[in-house]
């Protein structure tokens, strides 16, 4: 790792230069052949299980569907379900694994030359389109594989722990805020995120060194809050278009003065004449 990009981290961030001087020079090292089908095919198997499953896991695979070395992606089309199955691959696993397998021999999964020439957001949006496949997925393929330098996996939980503990935080950082306070760590956040993972095993050693600052992350809105201001929002404007049709339906008064002034209706001769007899008829007998 080159002293250029150490000094520059330091310089930019005191809290990761005393932690770079705590564990000492960066052992971040790439893989020298990335083969982008194995590598993605060796994520979906590690997804959710300790490494020494998955690696056993990938094992069988090897001795079944690739009679001893990595199967192409023509070897895992042709194997049926419950050799996949077999080899201790889950039926969703399995879907996967294919959906590579076919994304690979369509190219939408390039080979490594043509992986090589894209950038790193390229190379996310044409990966994750893969089943199975996300973004965290893709960055560790970026830092490990590939040697880029410029990724943060800010998702991550071990990036994210271990910059609770190097930084003396109380509380676990939201991504959206470590990415923001991260861009000082341009154009080496790949080494700042090695660095991060290594703090957790100084913790746990107790050699993790103390703050030489405390920091505090930009705030930045949660995006329920923001939800919660639209709704508001929403709200206060249909409340306002209720109330103007409310007023609109209102009863006009009368012209000349208020509609309680208007005189009352009198009945007709006809009605009161017909209330008398009604009332005749039902008199006791006594009383006619």
């Amino acid at each position: 790792m080159s002293e250029h990009i150490l000094a520059h981290l330091s310089g930019a961030d005191a809290v990761l230069g005393n932690l770079i001087r705590a564990v000492g020079p960066c052992r971040l090292a790439p893989e020298a052949d990335c083969q982008p089908f194995r590598a993605l095919a060796q994520a979906i198997a590690h997804q959710q299980l300790h490494r020494t499953a998955a690696n056993s896991i990938l094992a069988r695979l090897v001795h079944t569907c690739g009679q001893g070395a990595f199967p192409t992606p023509q070897m895992v089309l042709a194997a049926s379900t419950r050799s996949l199955r077999a080899a201790g691959f889950s039926f969703a696993k399995v879907a996967a694994l294919r959906d590579l397998a076919e994304k690979t021999l369509a190219q939408v999964v390039p080979d490594a030359a043509t992986l090589l020439a894209l950038t790193d957001e390229e190379i996310i949006a044409r990966l994750t389109e893969v089943r199975g496949i996300g973004r965290w997925t893709v960055e560790m393929l970026l830092i490990f594989e590939l040697g880029r330098p410029d990724v943060l996996p800010v998702d991550d939980f071990g990036v994210r722990s271990g910059f609770r503990a190097a930084y003396g935080l109380a509380r676990m950082p939201r991504p959206q805020a470590l990415a923001a306070f991260g861009e000082r760590w341009k154009p080496y956040r790949s080494t700042a995120a090695w660095y991060l993972w290594r703090a957790l095993e100084l913790r746990r050693a107790g050699t993790l060194p103390i703050p030489v600052e405390r920091i505090r992350l930009p705030r930045i809105a949660r995006r329920r809050r923001r939800a919660r201001a639209r709704a508001r929002a929403v709200a206060a404007t249909a409340s306002a278009a209720t109330a103007r049709d409310s007023a609109r339906r209102r009863p006009r008064p009368l012209r000349g003065g208020d509609a309680s002034s208007a005189p009352p209706r009198r009945s007709g001769g006809r009605n009161r004449a017909r209330r008398r007899r009604a009332r005749r008829s039902r008199a006791p007998a006594s009383r006619r």
